[in-house]
């Protein structure tokens, strides 16, 4: 006949009273209420007053950076977007949206779930300090903390700062650039809005090298209303037709060759590839 150990069962009946100690310290009821699909309200630009960015406090040297890049994709080319060989659009650009987004807040983390090139964010907000070795990445280390702003009881209110960032990065499709050492510090305020509960919205500053002083947007997204949202598959190099060789970019066409991606550009190195046979 088998026999239970009753320290086994010790042990299982303290597991299940801490697991559920857990669940009754995490009161939901604390917090806003961000359930649902939230899609971003206007074009998926950095300052929204803007196509090109023209009024970013830039340094004189990467005004010019700026200005080169804005020729360049004049002429065809990507000046210095890098996202379109599928790279991740790092911090602060997530935040522009390009896919829906889905907000999960737990009792040590809040998730911002986005499905386009790795945009989801994970921000801690059990009071961890910063790590001194974690390795950076796209979108950084983000740390917060939920505040009740009027005393209510409630939080109403995620503060945001990230770190621990890695590029090439810009801030949009207008190829702006995030200054080369990766410097960037990015603060938020997320919050519902107070007279209309499906919009959200999260006040940006970013501090770059890049720029001559903090830069503060503010974006929006409202909340879907549809009980059942569709929620979009988005796979960046499914149907990619862009191939990067070198620090050059080139298309791939419909038949499967390799083509020019502007007037007059070179073919690339084929110092490798036999000649064909005639």
């Amino acid at each position: 006949m088998l026999k239970r150990s009753p320290t086994g069962a010790i042990v299982l009946l303290a597991a299940l009273t801490m697991t559920s100690a857990a669940a009754l310290a995490f009161d939901e009821t604390k917090y806003p209420d961000l359930k649902g699909q939230w899609n971003r309200i206007g074009a998926p630009r950095w300052d929204p007053t803007s196509r090109t960015n023209e009024g970013a406090p830039l340094t004189p040297e990467y005004k010019a950076i700026h200005e080169a890049n804005l020729k360049d994709q004049a002429a065809g080319g990507q000046g210095t977007d890098p996202t379109y060989t599928c790279l991740s659009p790092g911090m602060p650009r997530s935040m522009n949206v390009y896919e829906a987004m889905e907000v999960v807040v737990t009792p040590n983390t809040t998730y911002i779930l986005i499905d386009h090139i790795h945009d989801s964010r994970r921000i801690f907000t059990d009071g961890r300090p910063w790590p001194t070795n974690a390795e950076p990445t796209f979108q950084g280390y983000s740390i917060g903390k939920w505040i009740d702003t009027d005393g209510d009881g409630r939080y109403d209110l995620l503060e945001v700062e990230t770190r621990n960032l890695k590029g090439p990065r810009a801030w949009d499709a207008s190829g702006l650039p995030l200054h080369s050492d990766n410097q960037t510090v990015v603060k938020e305020k997320i919050y519902l809005d107070k007279v209309d509960r499906n919009l959200l919205v999260d006040e940006i500053t970013v501090i770059d090298s890049s720029l001559t002083r903090p830069w503060t947007v503010v974006k929006k997204v409202r909340r879907e209303q549809t009980a059942q949202p569709v929620w979009r598959e988005v796979i960046c190099a499914e149907n990619n037709n862009h191939v990067e060789i070198g620090k050059e970019n080139y298309f791939l066409s419909a038949d499967g060759f390799l083509m020019p991606a502007r007037k007059d550009q070179a073919a690339p190195d084929l110092r490798y590839f036999k000649p064909a046979q005639k």
